[in-house]
């Protein structure tokens, strides 16, 4: 079944299209992500959904029933910000209540949710702190202990992590994800962080420009990009991008392989040692290709190396409308070595 889903949905700010036509759908229990550059319309999307926001067109539907002309309170979702929202003055167990206390739920209920809810979120011993007396991470956990009492059917995350220290964002991620699979809540989690997106989620809806560039898992969006964009915008370090006549030959850097004789002739730029693998930058006739190797490489700036690739591991867009081609073997029969 469809908890949420956006029908056709425009939303302009003057003379910008915020969101241009946007339709898409989260099935009910799964974690939905809106990924994309800033300004690419994803939190606007969000709002929409939230009905922070009221679209110039189309329609919003939550449980099958179309909410586009409730407010945020008759949608019944919950919400986390960037921004915590905690009140200062506040326990950490009133903060997490105050809407129960707004909606007047009665104190027996509230308790009760509030010592389970507690209980999940990890944050039993710390009901009677204030949000001063916390750590960014545990801040974080506030705010989603606050979302899940609410028991919404929807809740929505918009760059909830962008304030963490990095290890912290790779805990949180991950207790996130696992919360909302022990829920079984339906989740529609906005970030710019194409990591964030690859490690939780079940759809990726990525946008550019207020449109969907591609829609899709996570293994599709990352094996078969269906535009060069997506290509970039997927993987770390991004896909090489090689013009060839009207063509972009894409292959990932990990696909791409140092070899003694045979490939083609490139000159080392830098090389990046990350531990477990490094990154060699390379030169290519005029065009720059990122190779990663395993380990830390022996690869020095300056060095004249020959680069490989198997043609089966070649993407080929299309280099006016970025869109994909499937004429890899074709275009570049001489790749595999």
């Amino acid at each position: 079944m469809s908890a949420i889903s956006l029908d056709h949905i425009v939303k302009g700010f003057g003379a910008m299209r915020a969101v241009d036509d946007v339709s898409l759908t989260a099935d009910e229990g799964t974690l939905l992500v809106l990924l994309g550059p800033s300004g690419c319309g994803k939190s606007t999307s969000l709002r929409l959904i939230a009905g922070l926001e009221q679209p110039d067109g189309g329609r919003v539907l939550i449980g099958g029933a179309d909410v586009t002309g409730q407010s945020p309170a008759q949608r019944r979702i919950a919400m986390v910000f960037q921004s915590y929202a905690l009140f200062p003055h506040l326990t950490v167990a009133e903060n997490i209540v105050f809407g129960l206390r707004v909606r007047g739920v009665a104190r027996g209920e509230r308790d009760a949710r509030l010592k389970r809810v507690a209980d999940i979120v990890g944050l039993a011993h710390l009901l009677e702190r204030k949000p001063a007396q916390l750590s960014g991470g545990q801040r974080q956990r506030v705010a989603l202990g606050r979302a899940i009492i609410a028991e919404a059917r929807v809740c929505l995350m918009d760059e909830p992590l962008s304030n963490l220290d990095a290890k912290l964002r790779h805990e949180m991620r991950t207790e996130i994800r696992a919360l909302q699979q022990r829920l079984g809540m339906t989740m529609v989690y906005v970030t710019h962080d194409q990591t964030e997106a690859m490690t939780m989620a079940d759809r990726v809806v990525l946008m550019r420009d207020g449109r969907i560039e591609q829609n899709g898992s996570p293994e599709e969006l990352y094996r078969r990009p269906a535009t060069a964009f997506t290509a970039r915008f997927i993987g770390t370090p991004p896909m090489n991008l090689i013009a060839k006549g009207e063509a972009l030959i894409g292959v990932r850097p990990e696909h791409v392989r140092i070899v003694g004789q045979g490939g083609r002739p490139a000159r080392v730029g830098s090389v990046e040692h990350l531990g477990a693998d490094s990154i060699v930058l390379c030169d290519v006739d005029g065009q720059s290709v990122a190779a990663r190797q395993d380990g830390f490489s022996k690869a020095a700036p300056g060095d004249e190396i020959r680069l490989t690739w198997r043609a089966e591991d070649e993407h080929v867009f299309d280099k006016t409308t970025g869109r994909r081609r499937e004429d890899a073997a074709a275009l570049n029969p001489s790749a595999a070595g």
